[in-house]
């Protein structure tokens, strides 16, 4: 498949809900973290592929705000995984000139995973291409929320707050302020809801959806998705015969 991938009709950022490690371990007669430590793997596949491909941006929704409604064990036990993955695969990472950022209440994680994840992500500031983030304790709604408040404290601040906010204003205060737009959802495991992510953000996403469990996720899915993308007209509004004129002009 990717043979067949126009390198030239490339999405600068795609966002994948990695979804399914629990059904996927529960098939296998495990336990629910069997099936998140599995999913490391797909990780891999899914950065070095998107890193080979070119690809600027690649954001991944690890752990949602309402996940810390999850059983406690269970969160627990995520957030040790989280940590021992940071620490084995940042030298990849360095390896692979990938720059690891993250999206969500970093203060809301364990004192440990903050440690971890702020020193890869100051070993990985300088590199220069893909871009990774992972979006952690996160939430679209969050997000919106944040934002709204940020804008309120400083209008009470008597910081200079337009009379009218437009989308480039309000954009600033999100937690994407500084990263495109993403082209290309991808949500795995046969879900078609877009749960609580980048609910701003994917206003003019292409979405897809496949049903493969996030643990059996590899770069030949990851392909899939690409070329499903390439065969779309993206028209943001407009008819077809207007853009084509535009590419015409």
């Amino acid at each position: 498949m990717k043979e067949n991938i126009d390198k030239a009709n490339l999405p600068q950022h795609i966002a994948i809900i990695m979804d399914g490690n629990g059904r996927w371990a529960k098939q296998k007669g495990s336990m629910r973290i069997f099936g998140h430590k599995s999913a490391v793997q797909s990780v891999r596949e899914v950065t070095e592929g998107a890193a080979e491909l070119g690809i600027n941006y690649l954001t991944l929704y690890a752990f949602s705000t309402e996940n810390w409604n999850r059983p406690a064990l269970e969160v627990e036990a995520l957030m040790q995984l989280l940590v021992s993955t940071i620490k084995s695969e940042t030298k990849t990472l360095l390896k692979n000139n990938v720059r690891l950022s993250t999206i969500g209440d970093f203060n809301a994680l364990p004192k440990k995973c903050q440690k971890e994840l702020k020193e890869a992500m100051d070993l990985t500031r300088e590199n220069t291409g893909l871009n990774l983030v992972l979006a952690l304790s996160y939430s679209g709604k969050w997000e919106l929320l944040q934002a709204v408040n940020a804008i309120v404290q400083e209008a009470k601040n008597n910081k200079d707050i337009p009379e009218n906010i437009d989308e480039d204003f309000f954009r600033n205060y999100l937690e994407t302020r500084n990263i495109p737009d993403p082209e290309l959802l991808i949500r795995t495991s046969g879900e078609m809801r877009i749960s609580n992510f980048l609910l701003w953000q994917i206003a003019y996403s292409e979405l897809f959806f496949t049903d493969v469990l996030w643990p059996d996720f590899r770069k030949q899915h990851l392909y899939e998705a690409l070329l499903s993308y390439q065969k779309r007209e993206r028209r943001f509004g407009k008819t077809s015969e207007q853009l084509n004129e535009s590419v015409g002009n």
